[in-house]
């Protein structure tokens, strides 16, 4: 290559020309990674930065997450006393003057109660050993019993020679001695002088385990004032952030969200606190030392989900056996911690701010133990409340719906899609239990309209697509009707809503025809199960007696309504036409009801096409064939038979 050729490469780099270096604004692509594959390692690498963020970064994020949960308890008192007419920074300070003051008495009754109990702990000890090891002499006599019981008898083993006198060398002691003048040997005392601290290193000591807390609840104090005060300002720039191209919207989201999650803490806070001042207070009538600070403790470790009153009766417990020989006092403390959380938390939580946070009960246990992992005990008590914020932003935040779809209690699935999948993995049980528990507030119609109905049109979708051959659809079609059969003998409950009918049913047949696609079978034995309740005499035609060659033979007498099953999502095909004037002509007295289910299908709401399909009524629901099947019946005259 020569000069001319090297300064032509260099000048097509420079402007981007040549084959293989990309221009600025060309796309960067992965060979062999499609877009969603991209997307997914990039949400693992920004997943990976945030945990390493929220580890190495604790020592900052701690306190501003402190400050946030504090603002949240203390947004009530402030609205309140903005409410009484105080301006919104003597509301703030004073608020926060409140936190400092409950904080103080807080930490000083700890620490007061604490030291009190130092100076017994010797004691306690003592006796928590002589317990501990008459347990185990208890236990050890036990296990000899039942070994000597139950070992077999055999001759005891020849024991070995000794061991020689000389074999056992005996502990060396090691004599540091000195010769003296006249050549005996003399002991050295040596006295080790420690030095002695200057004030610098004991104001230190002291200090310094004081200064890290002190600093933090300065910080925590500092941020939270702010947080109060700019209330507005920092939910605009969420908003900003995550909503605004839908400001109104998210704006009520996050003044609802932030209404909630206040609401949630202050009543979290207040509940937690009664709960410590009863076990406190339980505590002091029993006997127990540093009533107060275990009663603090119980109020503290609550906000653990689950395990938090479990952990806070261990100590209480511990200490109870110690004080006391027997254990008396250890069984009364039990007996507090066990009488008192159940009806705090089936009996006044529900109450308050009701049974369940918002929270799965397995989100809830990965992020405890998830915030424990990163931040420590302070990350423990914070999971719930941190995990809480997570899902309302969420719930609110489209950006953010993951969240609510991976720690919320709401469903995964909607009640449709849920039955589509079981109906698709052929588990009719899974179903049914599924529908006996929506049918306890909801009628056996509604439930085929509002679930069981936009099921069939998801799987008409699908079958449509090819996504599901005529094999899977002949199981799918045997899942729904064993389903159906299987809620034959349901019972609309008073909770349902349920109308009773009081007048008899009318005379006549109903013959349910079934249309030619894969699951209007399904449609039309649901159409007949709830004719049937209403005492109304129904007969199951097939698709293919009422084809061009078997309608001739096909028997239609008596038959006063003829109701046409037909999922189709390729809108009014011409065969139902057909298939209409087929009918009209084997049945010309006969009323005919078209059922329409197609998604978004406009025959039942548009008259002509509803003319052109042809039929006398065209419905979309079963609700409304059963009610057009209903009023066909009472609006058509008798037939009187001929006199013989």
């Amino acid at each position: 290559m020569d000069k001319r050729e090297k300064l032509s490469g260099y000048e097509n780099i420079v402007t981007g020309d040549r084959t293989g270096v990309p221009s600025p604004d060309a796309a960067v692509t992965i060979p062999g990674a499609s877009a969603p594959e991209i997307r997914s390692l990039l949400g693992l690498a920004v997943a990976a930065v945030v945990v390493g963020a929220l580890y190495f970064a604790q020592d900052v994020l701690i306190p501003i997450t402190l400050s946030v949960m504090l603002s949240f308890v203390l947004a009530p008192l402030v609205n309140m006393m903005q409410r009484l007419g105080l301006w919104r920074a003597p509301s703030v300070v004073l608020a926060v003057l409140i936190a400092v003051g409950v904080l103080a008495a807080v930490g000083t009754m700890i620490g007061t109660q604490a030291a009190n109990l130092t100076a017994d702990a010797p004691r306690y000890a003592q006796t928590i050993e002589r317990k501990v090891a008459g347990v185990q002499a208890f236990a050890a006599a036990r296990m000899a019993a039942v070994s000597k019981e139950f070992a077999p008898r055999s001759r005891p083993a020849a024991r070995g020679p000794a061991p020689a006198s000389g074999s056992v060398s005996a502990p060396s002691i090691v004599t540091v001695s000195t010769t003296g003048a006249s050549g005996d040997r003399r002991p050295v005392l040596v006295q080790v002088v420690q030095e002695q601290p200057s004030p610098l290193t004991v104001a230190r000591t002291i200090l310094q385990p004081i200064l890290g807390p002190l600093e933090t609840t300065v910080i925590v104090l500092i941020v939270a004032i702010f947080v109060l005060l700019q209330k507005e300002d920092l939910r605009d720039r969420f908003i900003r952030l995550f909503g605004s191209h839908d400001l109104h919207r998210t704006t009520i989201a996050m003044d609802e969200a932030g209404q909630r999650l206040s609401r949630y803490f202050a009543s979290q806070l207040a509940v937690n606190t009664g709960f410590g001042i009863i076990v406190g207070g339980g505590l002091a009538l029993i006997g127990v030392p540093s009533a107060a600070m275990w009663g603090i403790l119980a109020g503290l470790l609550r906000f653990v989900p689950y395990i938090g009153s479990f952990l806070a009766a261990v100590a209480p417990i511990a200490l109870a056996a110690a004080i006391d020989p027997g254990w008396g006092t250890a069984i009364a403390v039990a007996l507090l911690f066990v009488i008192v959380e159940p009806l705090v938390g089936y009996v006044v939580e529900p109450y308050l701010y009701g049974h369940s946070t918002g929270l799965s009960p397995v989100s809830v246990i990965v992020a405890a133990v998830f915030w424990t992992w990163i931040w420590g005990p302070i990350g423990l008590i914070l999971s719930t409340p941190l995990t809480l914020c997570l899902v309302v932003m969420g719930r609110h935040v489209k950006s953010l719906e993951f969240f609510d779809v991976m720690l919320g209690d709401r469903p995964a699935l909607s009640a449709v899609d849920s039955f589509y999948q079981r109906i698709l993995a052929d588990n009719p049980d899974e179903a049914l239990a599924q529908a006996e528990l929506l049918l306890t507030d909801r009628t056996l119609e509604r439930y085929y309209d509002d679930v069981v109905l936009p099921g069939l049109r998801l799987a008409g979708i699908d079958h449509a697509r090819g996504t599901i051959d005529r094999a899977r659809a002949d199981r799918m079609t045997d899942a729904m009707l064993a389903l159906v059969g299987d809620l034959q003998d349901h019972r609309d409950g008073p909770s349902s809503g349920a109308v009773i009918p009081t007048e008899a049913a009318p005379p006549g047949i109903v013959a349910c025809v079934t249309g030619r696609g894969p699951f209007d079978e399904a449609a039309a034995a649901m159409l007949t199960q709830l004719l049937g309740r209403r005492g109304i005499a129904t007969r199951r035609v097939t698709h293919a007696a009422v084809s061009r060659a078997a309608i001739g033979t096909l028997d239609l007498s008596g038959v006063a309504v003829v109701a046409l099953c037909h999922l189709d999502l390729a809108g009014t095909p011409a065969h139902l036409r057909y298939l209409v004037r087929r009918v009209r002509q084997r049945a010309p007295d006969a009323r005919i009801v078209v059922g329409l289910w197609a998604a978004g299908d406009p025959v039942p709401d548009d008259a002509e096409a509803a003319r052109q399909v042809g039929g006398d009524d065209h419905v979309a629901t079963f609700a409304a064939a059963v009610a057009g099947c209903e009023e066909a019946l009472r609006v058509r005259e008798p037939v009187l038979e001929p006199v013989s």
